[in-house]
């Protein structure tokens, strides 16, 4: 006789990709629970969050339906405002560009999810990610690219260390996003043609400087824009409001294209560039986290990916300590971005990450 499968609780949005891994898990005969998060949205703006909109309850309530499995909602209002939006708002308050996205995998899907899961008698939490696992007895679990490179997400994953990953199925890795949707259509799920988003959940119909000015005013603080050589060319509205690379937007006039090269934090001052002054090469990532839980002992030649969209280059990562690490790029990027994540890759595996801290030109 079979032994049971184990029960899996699979992290629901009412998009097609996680409902698409819970229709294959619930093929394959595994117990499944949909669960879904309920996260915080600024006041008056709920029905915008599209992470929780009551449409996408109401989508992964159908498909749990559809699919015979139980379904529930967890609050996690207050563990979202005060971990993934304060990240998010401490970060442009200290002159970097966040990612939330990873605060939000790594301390509510990945911990405060998982752990519900946990609870409920589930062995395993799956999700609607593009990514892949290799587990062999007695070595460490690998985070590994997805198929589809063009949807791979072990770029936002690479913060999940051993405990999470023995825990994780990524049923959608060997998949593309096409062959995804085509499943949708044979399982016959509500959600089959629902388009994506790529906002920000909680940003609702605003920009993020909207959202900056209504919960964190500080951050307006205007100040001088500068060349690399200290000349004043105008000024800005807060360093907040600008990003490394930008192009547009700066608000003033110039015979040639110049771009956002650095943060001066000290002088407030904005410091911008010709395209040619704007790449660097070496970086510091703090709170680097390894995937198998061991880093480097020496200096490795690795793939470096500095933003989720980038294409990876080959460096140096040299650990300096637990957590920290020096990066030297072996050809000049023009995204390095003080708050983004460098990710690092050894062929198909993803073997970690930091966040970028600022350029060691």
């Amino acid at each position: 006789m079979p032994a049971e499968k184990p029960i899996v609780v699979v992290a629901m949005s009412g998009g097609v990709d996680s409902s698409v891994a819970a229709a294959l898990l619930v093929e394959q005969g595994y117990p499944v629970i949909g669960m879904m998060l309920r996260l915080w949205s600024e006041p008056g703006s709920e029905i915008y969050n599209r992470c929780c909109t009551s449409e996408a309850m109401s989508l992964a309530r159908r498909v749990s339906a559809h699919l015979g499995i139980p379904f529930y909602v967890i609050d996690a209002q207050s563990a979202f405002r005060d971990v993934v939006v304060q990240y998010f708002i401490d970060g442009y308050a200290n002159g970097a560009t966040p990612n939330p996205c990873l605060a939000c995998n790594r301390s509510i899907r990945w911990e405060f999810l998982l752990n519900h899961a946990l609870a409920l008698g589930a062995q395993y939490m799956a999700t609607g990610h593009y990514a892949r696992l290799d587990r062999k007895s007695g070595s460490p679990i690998q985070l590994i690219r997805a198929i589809d490179r063009h949807k791979d997400q072990s770029y936002i994953l690479h913060v999940l260390g051993q405990e999470q990953l023995l825990h994780a199925m990524f049923p959608l890795g060997e998949l593309t996003k096409p062959e995804v949707r085509l499943l949708a259509r044979q399982y016959d799920l509500p959600v089959a043609d629902r388009p994506e988003s790529q906002d920000l959940c909680f940003l609702g119909q605003g920009d993020y400087r909207s959202f900056l000015l209504r919960n964190a005013p500080q951050v307006h603080l205007p100040g001088s824009i500068v060349d690399l050589s200290g000349n004043i060319l105008g000024r800005h509205e807060g360093l907040a409001f600008y990003t490394i690379g930008q192009r547009k937007g700066i608000g003033i006039s110039t015979p040639h294209p110049i771009y956002v090269v650095r943060k001066d934090l000290q002088n407030n001052s904005l410091i911008v560039g010709s395209q040619e002054e704007l790449g660097g090469k070496a970086f510091n990532a703090i709170n680097v986290n390894w995937v198998s839980g061991v880093r480097p002992q020496k200096p490795t030649r690795l793939q470096v990916k500095v933003r989720y969209k980038a294409e990876e280059v080959w460096g140096e990562v040299t650990p300096m300590d637990k957590q920290n690490a020096h990066v030297e790029l072996e050809t000049s990027v023009r995204d390095i971005t003080p708050g983004q994540a460098a990710v690092f890759y050894d062929g198909e595996s993803c073997l970690g990450g930091g966040i970028i801290e600022h350029e060691t030109r």
